[in-house]
């Protein structure tokens, strides 16, 4: 599977080679711009898929995506699974409802966490912890990426474990 994922991934143009600044403030000679998977349907589709194929039967009731990356993930899994999705906002609006989790969530559901790229995990840290705040049930992140960095060490401290479709040494080769 991951070589069928590594293959789209270059595919499209997401796997870079340079210097570059990750969110978590980290540099790296590589990056992956998932972006440019999530808008390519054949990818995400292809995303979609495996993602569902791993979390058969586990019996969430909501899945969870960060604005603005992880949505498309989130929405992408929500069709493909008949779950329902909510996205989680970094931060309050100042208008409107205000809400960080936006759509509908009942305290006690099972959630699952979609995430693009995991690095240190400090999104799906913060997703899970407003979630919990909630009152939602959260026990498991899943990614496409992860990048062996931290990532899932910081999830297990609260409990929660990581799945991720592919790991950077997969796609470096290492």
């Amino acid at each position: 599977m991951s070589d069928e994922l590594k293959k789209a991934l270059e595919g499209c143009g997401a796997i870079l080679y340079g210097d570059f600044t990750l969110a978590s403030g980290k540099k790296s000679k590589y990056y992956i711009d998932i972006k440019r998977a999530t808008t390519d349907p054949k990818v995400l589709g292809l995303i979609a898929e495996k993602m569902a194929e791993r979390i058969k039967g586990d019996g969430f009731q909501r899945i969870a995506g960060v604005v603005l990356g992880s949505v498309p993930l989130a929405v992408a899994l929500s069709l493909r699974t008949g779950i329902p999705f909510v996205m989680v906002r970094k931060e309050k609006k100042d208008h409107g409802t205000g809400k960080l989790i936006e759509g509908q969530l009942t305290a006690g559901e099972k959630v699952l966490v979609v995430e693009d790229v995991i690095t240190s995990a400090g999104s799906a840290v913060y997703a899970v912890e407003t979630l919990r705040q909630a009152g939602a049930d959260v026990g498991t992140v899943m990614s496409v990426v992860d990048r062996e960095e931290g990532g899932r060490d910081a999830l297990r401290k609260l409990d929660v474990e990581m799945i991720s479709l592919i790991t950077a040494s997969k796609i470096l080769g290492k």
